[in-house]
């Protein structure tokens, strides 16, 4: 052994190196480069997206939450798959949805009376209606053991998309059993507790488990995301037979939430990216990411400008047709404690987008912990708390020679600039929309629930100090 020739072992360590230099070329490709030809592939087709951010779930945290959100909650898919072809759900839950289009149409009214006692009278009969189609046609026994299955990991009995569908169903009989009218009246505002029937109770406990949120009016994705089937059509609605700009107003209001999550997709890939190449300390690779990330937040926030106009969401009508059926302002009391505790309704606020751009920012998070737990879905939490806990915003140089520290800096403070336009914007057309006549009601935000002013003169500074307050964090 001690004489064999050198050139011996030279061959072996060689062809080891070529191998070594091989895996690691392999590893390096899954992470995309800009300058790959399949580059616009990734930009544009989500399925290729979804499957890069699944092959870096090893290389950071940041991929691996955003893959769990996307597996668990979405069924694969982000915006998340909803299965809304009814006629494929087992038989034991096809009852909620036939029992929601038979009541749908009894919602809405154009003309809401101002009468207290005319719409008591109507709410109790749409109410006692509901309570009798749920105990005539859905069997909980069976119910149960379909979510008892979903529970115990078992999605072959039932899959992710039907569930998720399932979800949005229940949230919107939720909604529309409390309300019983829109637009909304003082008599039904002034309830404090909603004794809901049942059969919308029971799977609902199940439901809110799974997605790790506990409000009793869920949350912008079971209303708002999930109400959209595998084709992007809008599913359930309140605003049956009402005149177009009715009609229209709910579409594109409704159309909001999951269109920005549309957009969103390629913004997640892009900041996981970008984390994964600061991390490895390339800053040329993080800065085309950074570029990528600021280009997209136009094509995002524009979903918001675009569709909450006057020309397609009428100001006449937001108010009084749209906006109050996402609310709910009702609780209950703490059998152990006494104290009251009140639901507030959906928000755009709790939106994915928002909380993971902020947290890529380095912001904390605009709502409370507790608004949190209760409004947005746990693996939602998750990938915004991991864009805040990796972001390297606050590590990059503020020497000037740092040319590539610079250039990413300059796309942080971009960002920022979009950021603080949208919420200045939002802010502004907040005003006029809140401020549309609706003598049917008092004061009521779907996220703030009835404010303690008797007009909206008097409740508007209170929103205010939450508006202005987040537009002078963004900095």
């Amino acid at each position: 052994m001690e004489n064999t020739p050198l050139f011996f072992w030279m061959v072996p360590i060689g062809y080891l190196a070529v191998l070594l230099l091989s895996f690691l070329k392999n590893q390096r490709s899954k992470i995309v480069d800009l300058d790959n030809d399949d580059m616009s592939k990734h930009a544009t087709d989500p399925q290729t997206q979804i499957r890069d951010i699944e092959s870096l779930v090893d290389y950071h945290e940041t991929a691996a939450v955003l893959a769990e959100l996307i597996h668990t909650d979405g069924a694969g898919a982000w915006p998340p798959r909803a299965n809304h072809t009814y006629s494929t759900w087992p038989e034991s839950i096809r009852g909620y949805t036939a029992i929601y289009e038979e009541m749908a149409p009894l919602i809405p009214q154009e003309t809401p009376s101002l009468d207290d006692e005319v719409n008591k009278e109507r709410i109790e009969s749409f109410r006692s209606r509901f309570r009798k189609l749920l105990q005539g046609k859905v069997d909980l026994v069976q119910v149960r053991s379909l979510l008892e299955a979903a529970e115990a990991g078992r999605w072959d009995v039932f899959p992710r998309d039907m569930y998720n569908a399932f979800y949005c169903c229940i949230s919107w009989s939720r909604h529309a059993y409390r309300w019983a009218t829109i637009p909304v009246v003082k008599v039904a505002q002034r309830e404090t507790i909603v004794d809901l029937p049942v059969e919308l109770v029971e799977p609902w406990e199940y439901l809110q488990r799974h997605f790790g949120c506990t409000s009793q009016a869920g949350s912008s994705t079971s209303n708002a995301m999930l109400n959209f089937d595998t084709n992007g059509k809008h599913m359930f609605r309140f605003n049956i037979r009402m005149p177009e700009k009715i009609t229209m107003a709910e579409e594109y209001f409704s159309r909001i939430f999951y269109d920005i999550e549309i957009t969103g997709l390629p913004i997640y890939h892009d900041m996981v990216l970008a984390n994964i190449e600061f991390a490895r300390g390339d800053k040329a690779a993080c800065l085309r990411y950074m570029k990528r990330i600021t280009n997209q937040l136009r094509p995002a926030l524009a979903t918001y400008y675009d569709n909450l106009h006057n020309g397609k969401v009428a100001i006449s009508v937001w108010l009084s047709h749209v906006q109050g059926f996402f609310a709910w302002s009702a609780g209950y009391v703490d059998e152990k404690t006494g104290e009251y505790i009140k639901f507030d309704g959906l928000s755009g606020n709790a939106a994915l987008l928002f909380h993971a751009v902020d947290g890529f920012l380095g912001y904390d998070p605009y709502l409370s912990y507790l608004d949190q737990e209760r409004d947005v879905p746990v693996r939602q939490r998750a990938v915004a708390h991991a864009f805040k806990k990796y972001c390297f915003r606050h590590k990059l140089s503020d020497a000037p020679q740092d040319e590539g520290d610079a250039a990413i800096a300059k796309e942080f403070n971009e960002m920022v600039k979009r950021m603080r336009v949208f919420r200045s914007a939002h802010r502004m057309r907040s005003k006029q929309y809140l401020f549309a006549p609706a003598p049917e009601r008092v004061p009521m935000t779907a996220g703030k629930s009835v404010l303690k002013a008797d007009t909206m003169d008097q409740s508007f500074p209170f929103l205010d100090v939450f508006m202005v307050q987040r537009l002078n964090q963004t900095v």
